[in-house]
């Protein structure tokens, strides 16, 4: 199991030494590529050999470029290496309309209880309201509770006056961190031979991250969690020191069935349940509980 996530925001090279990437800079660093889950290449001034973009797809590791504005632009993934590539892509294009259903449901209804537990860990009010919603989430959710609870939510977390579209701190941090969970979730599908464009609920043909923007659903409140314990505090425009934090959430532990483990072994352990869920071995997926922001630790 995969537990590195490499940030690279200084001027350096990149080359593939053997089993590792060799991070030129002041010094060389070398990270095993079998450690590495995602490499985040923030900085205008990093080169890479051809031998790095192999190893990346043939390690299984997401590597995402950011844009002028320093937000993640687009990630580079393996090209479906999975040997039932084409096997998984019949069984999602031809899951039953039920099945998808409720496969949506639990995502809402984990994703509105993750959003009551970030709100407890705030020490926010709206909590019972958020679990009522979870309540009565029924199959494909029909009367889109998950919008409701999204609207109240925001409110309760960050202000009445709160507004995603505004040009503030908090929605730029919330934006960079969706957009490194996206890329994990995507990375993670590709390696189980799932194809990231056909998804459960979303299906826009412009799309290409229909099922990954599925699957995030329960652990967007992990990074909402880590925003709002800082967005009082903060404004203006995102440091490295924020990209890195947020970076750093992967590796922050959530609860799964399996037991305690980080995001990146959650997502793991999740997108397996919907390989199940789409070869129909199983009802139910298993999706993250939001818990803190503890850091995991290996255990020796």
């Amino acid at each position: 199991m995969v537990w590195r996530s490499v940030m690279i925001s200084r001027p350096a090279k990149l080359r593939r030494e053997h089993y590792s990437l060799a991070i030129e800079q002041e010094e060389t660093a070398f990270v095993p590529f079998e450690d590495i889950a995602v490499i985040v290449l923030n900085h205008r001034e990093i080169t890479l050999t051809h031998p790095v973009l192999s190893a990346c797809a043939e390690y299984g590791i997401g590597l995402y470029a950011t844009g002028s504005n320093h937000q993640p632009a687009g990630v580079f993934l393996p090209f479906l290496s999975h040997s039932r590539a084409t096997r998984m892509m019949r069984k999602q294009l031809g899951i039953a309309k039920p099945a998808a259903k409720q496969a949506w449901a639990s995502v809402v209804r984990r994703k509105i209880e993750n959003q009551a537990a970030c709100l407890r860990l705030c020490g926010s009010t709206g909590v019972d309201r958020l679990e009522s919603y979870a309540r009565r989430v029924r199959s494909g959710d029909p009367e889109n509770l998950e919008g409701q609870a999204a609207a109240f939510y925001f409110s309760q977390l960050f202000g009445k006056n709160f507004h995603r579209a505004e040009k503030r701190w908090a929605n730029a941090a919330l934006d960079y961190g969706y957009a490194v969970l996206r890329g994990a979730i995507a990375r993670g599908l590709v390696a189980h031979g799932l194809h990231p464009t056909v998804g459960l609920f979303h299906d826009s043909e412009q799309n290409a991250f229909n099922l990954a923007d599925d699957l995030i659903e329960p652990f967007r409140p992990l990074i909402d969690l880590h925003v709002a314990k800082r967005s009082a505090a903060t404004e203006g425009e995102l440091i490295p020191a924020d990209k890195s934090a947020l970076v750093a959430l992967l590796n922050v532990d959530v609860a799964m069935p399996q037991g305690r483990m980080s995001a990146l072994s959650a997502i793991e352990y999740a997108v397996e349940s919907l390989v199940r869920v789409f070869e129909e071995d199983a009802r139910e997926l298993d999706l993250p509980v939001l818990i803190g922001l503890q850091p995991h630790r290996l255990e020796c």
